[in-house]
């Protein structure tokens, strides 16, 4: 197949982990016989220093004319005294927006070989697998009215409304559906509904939209409960499917059960472009010194060829050369173990790389 991507390295590590997930896709592309070709532009902090802007016309232009985006990180110190709304992190709320990207996938998955990195105990983690779907333009960090307001009294109210349409749960739960149909045919549905309207909605169109899909199991959990059992039983879920506001908090405790969050890729869908990022940030403290850990990068770049191109065999080629170049014993700085052979960023790809040849 042939296929454009957009590949937005951004600031800090990023300018160095994007890179190494390029090599990956372009033996792919030699070894499955693809044609990629990529297109870079720069977006956050880089392009603010360059453009005034942390996301020039002609990089969202590239995006929406690209059938994927690849992107490293954003943001840094140097950075945070400019004004809220010329940040490098307003940069993902633009693209995010721009791109109809609704849907947000974030896998939080324990390799063998790293269990004992985990805080939780090893019989805790070992062996979990959770795809954790957050919907991403909806709910109560969007929802109007919104706002502070001075009260007669002089005092101050906070609004934020948690609101959510038909279409909008409609569209998230088709996601979570068609993606467990490529797991282990599993949704647990994260709601509020005894006690939120919006919740109460939200349980009754995921269960509308599940009569299309009789193959794939579907539970409900409430969050409080969900919350809970990730730290109590973890394995026991495959996808967890979450309004904004759940699946912004849910994630961060399952990408936690893992260990590192250098390990964790994340993928963000719409109508059309896909973007794909890995969960950290940009490290500017690490930035330059070729330690940083790509291999969230470089499985981001394989849920891309799995939800953006249908590749499936080319996405569990990069997931086994991953797997073989851990149980090899090579380990970046933040996931180092007794007697393993520490590498930094290009080394690590490298190893995936030839791995990914043998």
């Amino acid at each position: 197949m042939k296929a454009k991507i957009a590949v937005l390295a951004g600031d800090g590590v990023g300018r160095e982990i994007v890179p190494e997930a390029v090599k990956v896709l372009k033996v792919i592309a030699e070894k499955y016989g693809h044609a990629f070709e990529f297109a870079t532009a720069d977006i956050g902090g880089q392009a603010i220093d360059k453009f005034g802007v942390p996301l020039p016309n002609d990089t969202l232009t590239l995006a929406k004319q690209s059938d994927a985006v690849l992107l490293g990180a954003v943001g840094g110190p140097r950075w945070e005294s400019l004004e809220y709304s010329l940040r490098p992190e307003r940069a993902l709320l633009g693209i995010r927006e721009a791109l109809g990207l609704y849907a947000n996938l974030r896998p939080a998955k324990v390799y063998a070989n790293l269990v004992d990195a985990s805080t939780l105990k090893r019989e805790v983690v070992e062996g979990i697998d959770i795809l954790v779907i957050r919907e991403l333009t909806g709910g109560i960090y969007f929802g109007k009215p919104k706002g502070i307001e001075k009260l007669p009294n002089g005092q101050e109210r906070g609004v934020n409304t948690e609101a959510y349409t038909t279409e909008e749960v409609r569209r998230i739960a088709k996601v979570a559906f068609e993606a467990a149909r490529k797991r282990r045919k599993k949704v647990t549905s994260v709601d509020k509904a005894n006690v939120l309207e919006s919740s109460e909605l939200w349980r009754k169109v995921v269960i509308e939209v599940h009569a299309s899909y009789p193959d794939v199991e579907l539970g409900h959990i409430y969050v409080d409960n969900a919350a809970m059992q990730l730290v109590r039983n973890p394995r026991q879920f495959d996808v967890l499917l979450c309004n904004n506001m759940f699946g912004d908090i849910l994630s961060d405790e399952a990408a936690m059960l893992t260990g590192s969050i250098g390990m964790l890729p994340s993928a963000s869908i719409g109508a059309k472009v896909g973007l794909f990022e890995p969960i950290h940030g940009s490290a500017p403290d690490i930035a330059g010194r070729n330690i940083a850990n790509p291999i969230a990068t470089i499985a981001s770049a394989a849920m891309m060829l799995s939800y953006a191109f249908q590749l499936e065999k080319e996405a569990e080629a990069i997931e086994q050369a991953i797997v073989k170049t851990l149980d090899l014993g090579y380990r970046t700085k933040d996931i180092q173990s007794p007697g393993a052979q520490i590498v930094g960023t290009v080394e690590m790809g490298e190893a995936i790389v030839k791995n990914l040849n043998d």
